[in-house]
């Protein structure tokens, strides 16, 4: 087998064809994205062997940057690996009251709603619970590891909880602390070469809402040739040429489904791992690969990594669809479809 190819200041281009794609094929999956894209722009990149085989730019420059919204929560997952590996955490089990305990300092009025704040259960919450959306940070009645919930809170303890490890994060100056941003871009952005920008988001909340210990979401924003990059990582489970930038092992944990959905989820929550949106149990995309994983942002910001195929597919941004049920449809699952299709070598 021959080494992989990583992309250095650019992409090295192929053909479809030469990529093992059916041209025709693959139009028709352009044509999809026409048909339901309506006045939005969209980009869609597609990355096999580590080498650009398509790069679509409808309506936006292929330079300008988008948040990419949560799907920045699968970096963060990989952020978590890498301060485990560097022994700053022991493990990802580790309590977070233990490296972040300000995390407790939201009483009753000063949560994001009323009802919401740091209730005494929350004193056990873990770093994996946190990132597997698990943690019930916050939420009345629901046990640190029993119910998966999806939140941005929680998140947010998340990234001040590592940032605070490596003196980043100040609860006194959430603005000018150099915060998680730092960690992402030194431990993954700069090694892959991917020339990320960040800021800081919040929702609009009352006046004596506790931002500074919850709140302050670390955006990250990308062009779709640089959120190609970190899905190029995924795909070679953490390497980037010569070097582990995330451990290998910790990469195949995180896309498969998460302990706490297989203890105490439901069957249907079985397609979420830490951070990724995944398909092992084949539900998130039935009839695609089960080695499949996506990081999936609001507004249509996803990187899906078919590891089995070889494959990265980006759209940043693409259609932002929902199901019949009312449910982001991660990945564009028809387009993914379409794509896959036309792939020739099978």
């Amino acid at each position: 087998m021959t080494d992989p190819i990583f992309p250095q200041q650019t992409w090295q281009s192929i053909t479809p064809a030469e990529a093992g794609f059916n041209p025709e094929k693959l139009a028709g999956a352009k044509t999809w994205l026409d048909d339901h894209i309506g006045d939005r722009p969209y980009r869609l990149v597609i990355v096999r062997g580590g080498r650009l085989v398509v790069e679509w730019n409808h309506q936006t420059g292929r330079e300008t940057r988008y948040g990419i919204a949560s799907a920045a929560k699968s970096i963060y997952s990989n952020v978590l690996g890498i301060v485990v590996a560097e022994g700053k955490l022991p493990t990802a089990d580790a309590n977070v009251i233990d490296y972040y305990p300000e995390m407790m300092d939201v009483p009753e009025g000063e949560g994001p709603k009323e009802g919401r704040y740091a209730f005494e259960k929350d004193r056990a919450i873990t770093f994996r619970q946190l990132i597997c959306n698990t943690s019930g940070y916050m939420k009345p009645g629901e046990e640190p590891g029993q119910v998966f919930h999806y939140q941005t809170y929680g998140m947010n303890i998340l990234t001040h909880s590592l940032a605070k490890i490596y003196g980043l994060y100040d609860i006194a100056d959430p603005e000018g602390a150099p915060g998680f941003k730092k960690l992402v871009k030194e431990k993954i952005a700069n090694p892959i070469g991917a020339d990320w920008a960040y800021g800081l988001k919040n929702f609009p909340l009352h006046d004596k809402a506790r931002l500074n210990i919850f709140g302050y979401y670390c955006e990250i924003q990308t062009n779709a040739l640089d959120f190609a990059r970190v899905g190029w990582l995924w795909r070679n489970r953490g390497r980037w040429g010569d070097k582990q930038v995330i451990p290998e092992a910790w990469i195949g944990e995180i896309t498969v489904t998460n302990p706490d959905i297989l203890a105490h989820g439901s069957d249907d929550q079985r397609q979420y791992g830490h951070g990724f949106w995944v398909n092992d149990h084949g539900l998130l995309w039935p009839d695609m690969p089960r080695d499949g994983f996506t990081a999936s942002g609001a507004g249509g910001h996803y990187c899906s990594v078919f590891p089995g195929l070889d494959l990265v597919i980006v759209q940043n941004p693409g259609p932002y669809i929902r199901t019949p049920e009312g449910f982001p449809a991660r990945g564009n699952p028809d387009l993914l479809k379409l794509i896959l299709a036309a792939i020739e070598d099978r």
